[in-house]
């Protein structure tokens, strides 16, 4: 069941267009905007997140909302790791602190599954926290999009 919204680039994906979707996922989770980011997902979506399920965008949506009050100022940056079809693999490193201002570097990698109007239908994600001095940060840019000429996981060593 998905809704009638179409969201390019569609399935089924090549190197350009995979590369493009990572990248606007990227930038939809850098607004830490929980209703406008849970529209790329279809109304069905089924995650896991961590040890957290959602079946539906409105749960999803929920977790989104309940992830940006506990990660402050949180930076994230997504690189492709695979594509074929309608799937895409991502990894990627996002920072943020928590009420206590104790630092984070969160590691993950997600598996996607798209519907043919681009909607996801699937996400699996793994993620690991690591704890980091203020001082380890690597992400600086101005809260929202990372710039274009800001260095990548691969460039950052991460």
């Amino acid at each position: 069941m998905t809704d009638s919204q179409v969201r390019p680039p569609l399935p089924p994906f090549t190197l350009e267009t995979a590369i493009e979707k990572v990248r606007l996922a990227e930038d939809g989770w850098n607004t830490r905007d929980a209703a406008k980011v849970a529209l790329a997902y279809s109304l069905d979506t089924q995650w896991r997140n961590r040890a957290e399920f959602a079946n539906n965008r409105e749960e999803a949506q929920g977790f989104l909302d309940r992830k940006w009050k506990k990660e402050h100022e949180y930076r994230l940056i997504k690189e492709l790791w695979a594509f074929g079809g309608n799937r895409i693999a991502v990894r990627y490193a996002y920072e943020w602190h928590d009420d206590s201002g104790n630092w984070f570097r969160s590691y993950g990698n997600e598996n996607w599954e798209f519907e043919a109007d681009g909607l996801m239908k699937r996400r699996f994600a793994c993620i690991n926290d690591m704890p980091i001095k203020e001082s380890e940060r690597k992400y600086f840019w101005p809260l929202g999009r990372r710039p274009d000429d800001h260095p990548s996981l691969s460039d950052l060593g991460l």
